[in-house]
């Protein structure tokens, strides 16, 4: 048997991993500004993170949600008090897609309707639902489309009112920034708007904050710069570290029945052991305060850059548009820098997703290698 063979690779095999840097498997060594999609939240192989995920390996790895799980109550607790989420309600799964596939199903039982908002440049995953509701028809199969997403433009208040007008939405799904689609944001109004509708018309806000939340932007969920709450909050890749795990944070107003939501790996043991070390982590070292320091160090080193003409995004969630496709220059500073770097659907911008852990030093060495490879490529 061979690879199903759909992700284009790079000629890079990471072997070992410690803070913000990678190691191959020839000893190079690479500044990882890209954190494996977003992933890693508190650097690769953080000493906590390591010794929890093996003293719980030693104890119990798994067994299912029939049975009492206290870790899943301490991460609650933990991630409560840390998000501002103290009265809301966790349901723990897998993956970013599975957490809005469940935010999405859990919203129509709730208010009986189907109808979906979201928005163009958005991203919500790969199952059913979360591909039916993103703007993106490549990873759209036939099975996956239906009339009952509506995917609307990003900030435009007026097409907005107009789709809630026949009162038939069951939620609006909104990321606090675009990443994928390449670090976009809503406006204060718009998301005042989505609010105001859903409390208005009985629909429930969900907010996507997969790649957004856990820190990432600065603060807990990015949609927190907006001085809103949401009804549901979906959440992933940081919560893990790199271990599979996600979950969704339900408002008190929604009461949960018996069968309405179900996983058979979500919270288990040593997921919930790996949650709560990043966590712990979290903070202990104060990353989110980090997370949103080193966005002006960032913003600071990438000023007067030949060819930049945006930076874009809050906190170590960074979108660098450019005047140019960028594939050739991320190409050059991984093959000729050493340095991960993200891209988007829009070919111009590079996206910055380091571990929340970087420091003042990564970013001066990215800020020299990036005028030296756009100097050679001149």
């Amino acid at each position: 048997m061979k690879l199903f063979d759909v992700y284009p690779l790079f000629d890079i095999e990471p072997v070992r991993g410690e803070g913000v840097y990678v190691w191959d498997k020839n000893g190079t060594k690479y500044l990882d500004l890209y954190g494996g999609h977003a992933v890693i939240s508190i650097g690769h192989s953080h000493p906590h993170f390591v010794a929890r995920i093996n003293r719980q390996l030693n104890q119990l790895a798994f067994y299912s949600n029939s049975i009492i799980n206290p870790l899943q109550s301490e991460l609650a607790a933990l991630l409560g008090e840390i998000s501002g989420l103290n009265d809301y309600q966790l349901f723990l799964c897998n993956s970013g897609a599975e957490a809005n596939e469940n935010a999405l199903k859990l919203a129509s039982f709730v208010t009986g309707r189907k109808k979906i908002i979201s928005f163009r440049n958005g991203f919500h995953g790969r199952t059913s639902l979360a591909v039916a509701v993103t703007d993106n028809p490549k990873i759209q199969a036939p099975v996956n489309k239906t009339d009952d997403a509506i995917i609307l433009p990003l900030n435009d208040i007026e097409v907005l009112e107009k789709a809630f007008a026949k009162n038939e939405i069951s939620s609006v799904i909104l990321e606090g920034i675009q990443g994928i689609g390449g670090i976009n944001m809503p406006d204060q109004e718009f998301v005042d708007t989505i609010v105001a509708l859903c409390k208005k018309h009985g629909a429930l806000f969900i907010a996507d904050a997969v790649q957004c939340g856990y820190g990432r932007s600065g603060k807990f969920f990015s949609h927190d710069y907006f001085g809103v709450k949401a009804d549901i909050y979906t959440m992933a890749k940081g919560m893990g570290n790199g271990f599979p795990v996600a979950g969704i944070a339900i408002a008190p107003h929604i009461e949960p029945k018996y069968g309405m939501l179900g996983t058979t790996y979500g919270g288990n043991h040593l997921a919930c052991a790996a949650a709560i070390a990043v966590l712990e982590v979290m903070k202990g070292e104060s990353l989110i305060e980090n997370a949103a320091e080193k966005e002006a160090v960032f913003r600071n080193a990438l000023e007067g850059v030949e060819g930049l003409k945006e930076v874009r995004g809050r906190g170590l969630m960074l979108g660098l548009e450019f005047e140019f496709p960028i594939k050739e220059l991320r190409l050059n500073l991984l093959n000729q820098q050493n340095i991960f770097t993200g891209s988007a659907t829009d070919p111009n911008v590079m996206r910055l997703l380091p571990p929340l852990t970087i420091g003042l030093k990564e970013i001066e060495t990215f800020k020299q290698a990036l005028n030296q490879t756009l100097t050679n490529m001149a």
